[in-house]
């Protein structure tokens, strides 16, 4: 059995002596394993650096063998994120996430195509925090948990969304949700902006940079944590898993004060 499809490096490991056991997201055949001979030669192990994008051509006697991996760079992501410390946070965070989330050997296009245009965003601009919770709602979304955050679910309404139910995933208004505030979770505007521009509404701003400083990195702030907990309680605690330590290292990193810096526009 063999294929070829593009995809993205998400970790690698050392395997034996020289070689290499990697795991790629690939466009068509989802999260697949393999070992790369010789990997710890000085070329081959800048190309197996999680973020990259590559062609990948897998092959095995039997499909249900580990394979072996011939690949062939074609996007050398991390190395440009390597002297911004928050980036490389940020790239380790969602690789692990794609890593511990997603069953082997099931294809995400969609995904796929979310994580590639995201490396392009994070290479090319500052403003790309909330580019990053969206990827994260995107894998909630392509497990099958994705959150309703078009209209309150007590309500019907669509404005004054600023609650999110934890226990249904859905937005509530401030009317329906304010008896219950200590236990619903903050739904940040600029998720609400991106759904009602997609509807035609443009009143709500589209993303967090809109906001004043300290305004967006509460916005960023309250929606790492919307994330992280269905991301925990709904995605991975069933299958006594945890959030990845890069993914807690990313929010603790986001709440030090030198991140301000770190992304100053």
């Amino acid at each position: 059995m063999q294929w070829t499809d593009a995809a993205i490096i998400i970790s690698s490991q050392k395997y034996g002596e020289n070689s290499g056991l990697i795991r790629v997201l690939a466009r068509e055949h989802g999260i697949f394993a393999g070992i790369v001979r010789s990997a710890t030669s000085s070329k081959t192990r800048g190309i197996l650096q999680s973020g990259n994008g590559v062609s990948a051509s897998w092959r095995a006697r039997l499909s249900q063998q580990l394979g072996t991996f011939k690949i062939e760079l074609l996007e050398a992501h991390a190395a440009h994120l390597m002297q911004d410390a928050l980036k490389l946070s940020a790239l380790t965070s969602i690789c692990a996430l794609i890593e511990i989330s997603l069953p082997e050997r099931h294809p995400y296009p969609k995904l796929f195509s979310a994580l590639h245009e995201f490396l392009h965003i994070i290479n090319n601009k500052n403003n790309w925090l909330s580019d990053y919770i969206n990827l994260e709602l995107e894998i909630l979304s392509e497990t099958g948990f994705g959150l309703d955050l078009s209209e309150c679910a007590a309500t019907g309404r669509t404005d004054d969304l600023i609650y999110v139910s934890p226990k249904s995933g859905r937005a509530v208004c401030r009317e329906a949700g304010e008896p219950y505030h200590e236990k619903m979770l903050p739904l940040p505007r600029f998720l609400i902006g991106n759904r009602q521009q997609a509807a035609g509404n443009n009143e709500l701003p589209t993303n967090a940079y809109s906001l004043m400083p300290n305004a967006y990195f509460k916005e960023i702030l309250a929606g790492m944590q919307l994330t992280g907990y269905f991301l925990e309680h709904w995605l991975l605690t069933p299958h006594n898993k945890k959030l990845p330590a890069a993914r807690i290292r990313l929010y603790n990193l986001l709440k030090d004060s030198n991140a301000a810096k770190i992304t100053s526009r």
